[in-house]
């Protein structure tokens, strides 16, 4: 039961990791090999924020999640809404120079140190019957992490934007012709995975170590859900990420990447469009 509470909680913040890059495969039909350096940046400046301030890392979010956002937006629109009139070959190639950027300033102006965002409740936990018990931390990236999905979510069912969003993942002539801009429709995508790619960040710099050069590993994290969601599918990342995270439970520290990745090999095998994808 340990295992199942931990596992859960786990793929709570596994599914955040990859709703960013769900939204640029399924609308943009982009792999943004940029994305784990995107969920760097959101713990940095979480944690340096949160240094400044002297606030609680949470709180930090109000400023992340809108600055991210914009970013994003101008990102998009300056450089590689340009570069995709060329083809895909082109951008990919551009998320993966805007990694080694990203990284590089990282470690430029934070150094190859280990940071962590430092909180009150970091040991905290809640008693459960028997010798159960909740980590009050993983709690709350888990509580956040279903927030961001829910809204996420409600924003592309029932806003036009969203609905915009979606039209454009489906048919990108179809939605042109019914007047949706589709190089603008791609900047808010793009603007809402950075932002999400805040509220990730948030969660690995209060849940775990990290450095300058952590993105790799997120980006395949993130990889993996995506896959086994379902490109594009909200919900299916967040089952993914369940998934992944009770894998990484249940296999320990020597064996859970490896359990973790014999899935999305299976999955690849048995089903390449994911659970939940048409």
């Amino acid at each position: 039961m340990q295992y199942l509470i931990n596992g859960i909680l786990l793929g709570g913040i596994y599914a955040l990791l990859g709703v960013g890059m769900t939204m640029m495969f399924g609308i943009v039909k982009l792999t943004n090999l940029a994305h784990g350096e995107f969920i760097i940046m959101g713990a940095f400046a979480s944690t340096m924020l949160a240094q400044w301030l002297g606030v609680d890392p949470i709180v930090t979010l109000i400023i992340t999640v809108p600055l991210m956002f914009l970013i994003g937006v101008l990102l998009q629109t300056v450089l590689i809404n340009r570069v995709m009139l060329q083809g895909s070959e082109p951008a990919l190639l551009v998320t993966f120079g805007l990694s080694i950027i990203i990284q590089d300033a990282l470690l430029l102006l934070f150094t190859a140190d280990a940071q962590r965002a430092n909180v009150a409740y970091n040991t905290a936990t809640i008693p459960l019957f028997g010798n159960l018990y909740l980590p009050v931390l993983d709690l709350i990236v888990f509580a956040i992490s279903l927030l961001t999905i829910l809204v996420l979510t409600i924003f592309l069912r029932k806003t036009y934007m969203g609905r915009a969003i979606r039209a454009t993942s489906d048919d990108t002539t179809a939605a042109t012709l019914m007047g949706v801009s589709v190089k603008k429709t791609y900047a808010i995508a793009m603007g809402i995975a950075m932002a999400t790619a805040a509220v990730a960040g948030l969660g690995v710099g209060m849940r775990w170590t990290f450095y300058p050069s952590s993105g790799g590993s997120y980006l395949l994290i993130a990889f993996g859900v995506v896959v086994i969601g379902g490109m594009g599918s909200i919900p299916g990342t967040l089952v993914a990420g369940l998934v992944f995270g009770l894998a990484q439970v249940i296999g320990g520290a020597q064996y859970g990447t490896l359990i973790s990745y014999i899935l999305l090999i299976i999955m690849l095998a048995v089903r390449p469009q994911g659970l939940f994808s048409k």
